[in-house]
């Protein structure tokens, strides 16, 4: 900004204080968030007597970048009061400041704008206003607006699968991607990363297997989508062979694609080489340290875990709330209870970290392990009333569990009936019925059913998966249709026959 100040001198001093150029440069600069200065930008483009609408434009976008909309829309008004028209530059500031204001309102009378100016054949104004009505999740709006426009581009298709993903609508996002005349990087990348945002693994890494088919090279996006899709089937082979890929190709190691792989590494079980990844990287942000530590969190290597943080906190990177549920789960699976509500009470009153529904379940669960159960319904008791019904079921659900892991049925009928009332899920009922049977108390087992049958709620069947020859292989709990169902009982029964004659064999050496 020195520099800026110096510049703006000459230009006064040359006799270009009313050049329009001149001073859009100098307002393009003070715009820039981290290096220019918005308020030395606004007093300058105040002493403009007669903004041109390049001038204009550019303190729009300036308050855009520096994330003050409202003001954005004040010159927008001033343009419009004063006589000026709106170009395709303007429109699309204006839009996405709507977006940020989440004023689908005030989005729909600039829709009108773009309208009244001829503005919706612009390439630049339509793919705006695809993207502000997705933001708003009114992916009917975007359609029309798509279906309006006379030509479209990469972009159109791009924003609008992107759009239909945002609202986890995949299958209407795979038809705008079968449908699109040309696929660029752009495009793919939005449906693989929108079937990993919607859980859709395994449809994910078939879309990269079809992308690697047509020649076109993934970029980091597009490898964080898949990592992360490796990671939660499970999928090692996957998962390594990108690794290598990347190292072959020498592909520039970020922090966010050096994060998916710890992430990957760790979610398969191999936390040697997570650790590998994360002692390699030449700069760490929060997001991978919380991912190392959750690593070892989920493992049960509470300590490590710890010791994890405590190096975080002497490199001055500053935790956040997802660090301390890493570090709760690792004081839960670790039986830490005290050490726990140590750090809970310096999330709190060191970094001023507001607790959320997350941090209490961590803390019901590892006060729970402990046998801490009366201490962790106080807890509860003293949590702030704003939480919403669904924050409060989690908590509710994690003393729940405690209860029934000590046998404590006075206590986890109490939480059934908070979790009856706050949410319709199978998972209480069964947490409550398979404790009855295990206290015996047969009858109350029926009751449980009927109520269950009697209200519609079945129970979610388990899933399990494994990677054979780099292909995930999934299974669910009760089905009969799966086509490898046969050789699966097939080779049970086979082993139950070896286990039997096992049996037989060390029965006859003991007698």
């Amino acid at each position: 900004m020195k520099h800026l100040q110096q510049s703006h001198a000459q230009v006064i001093t040359c006799g270009l204080g009313d050049n329009s150029f001149a001073l859009s440069r100098l307002l393009a600069f003070c715009s820039n968030p981290f290096n220019g200065s918005l308020s030395y930008g606004w007093k300058l483009f105040q002493r403009i007597e007669h903004p041109t609408i390049c001038i204009c434009n550019t303190m729009i976008k300036a308050f855009l970048l520096n994330e003050e909309p409202i003001k954005t829309m004040e010159i927008y008004t001033h343009m419009l009061r004063v006589g000026m028209v709106p170009d395709n530059y303007t429109l699309p500031y204006v839009l996405k400041a709507s977006a940020n204001m989440r004023s689908c309102h005030l989005g729909e009378l600039i829709h009108g704008h773009c309208l009244k100016l001829g503005f919706l054949a612009d390439t630049f104004v339509s793919n705006s206003l695809i993207v502000m009505y997705s933001a708003f999740d009114d992916m009917n709006a975007a359609r029309v607006v798509f279906d309006e426009v006379p030509w479209h581009s990469v972009v159109s298709w791009t924003v609008l699968i992107s759009g239909y993903a945002k609202v986890g609508d995949v299958d209407s996002a795979r038809l705008m991607f079968d449908e699109a005349p040309l696929k660029d990087r752009g495009i793919w990348s939005a449906m693989i990363s929108g079937y990993v945002q919607n859980s859709c693994f395994k449809e994910g890494l078939h879309m990269f297997r079809l992308m690697q088919l047509t020649g076109i090279e993934p970029d980091e996006a597009v490898f964080t989508s898949i990592l992360c899709a490796c990671a939660n089937l499970g999928s090692l082979e996957t998962g390594i062979w990108i690794h290598r890929y990347l190292d072959r190709v020498k592909f520039p190691r970020t922090v966010k694609l050096g994060t998916a792989l710890i992430d990957m590494y760790a979610k398969c079980g191999y936390l040697d080489l997570a650790e590998k990844v994360f002692d390699e990287m030449p700069q760490r942000d929060t997001v991978c340290w919380n991912a190392m530590i959750s690593g070892w969190a989920m493992h049960g290597d509470g300590y490590r875990a710890l010791q994890l943080f405590s190096e975080m906190e002497k490199a001055g990177i500053r935790p956040d709330d997802v660090t301390f549920i890493a570090i709760f789960s690792a004081c839960s699976y670790s039986g830490m209870a005290y050490e726990g509500l140590r750090l809970f009470s310096r999330m709190c009153n060191v970094y001023n970290i507001e607790p959320k529904s997350e941090h209490y379940g961590c803390i019901i669960d590892f006060l729970g392990r402990t046998g801490l159960i009366e201490e962790a319904k106080e807890i509860i008791e003293r949590m702030p009333n704003s939480t919403s019904p669904s924050e409060e079921a989690v908590v509710w659900r994690a003393l729940m569990s405690a209860a029934c892991s000590h046998g404590n049925i006075r206590l986890a009928e109490v939480a059934a009936e908070k979790l009856l009332k706050l949410e319709r899920h199978s998972g209480a009922y069964v947490l409550l019925s398979n404790l009855y049977s295990t206290a015996g108390k047969h009858e109350n087992v029926r009751q449980i059913r009927k109520m269950m049958k009697t209200r519609g709620i079945d129970k979610t069947p388990g899933c399990s998966s494994v990677e054979i020859n780099g292909n995930g292989k999934e299974f669910i709990a009760g089905e009969s249709t799966h086509p490898e169902m046969g050789n699966v009982h097939g080779i049970l029964e086979s082993m139950n026959r070896h286990l039997d004659c096992l049996e037989c064999h060390l029965n006859l050496v003991s007698t």
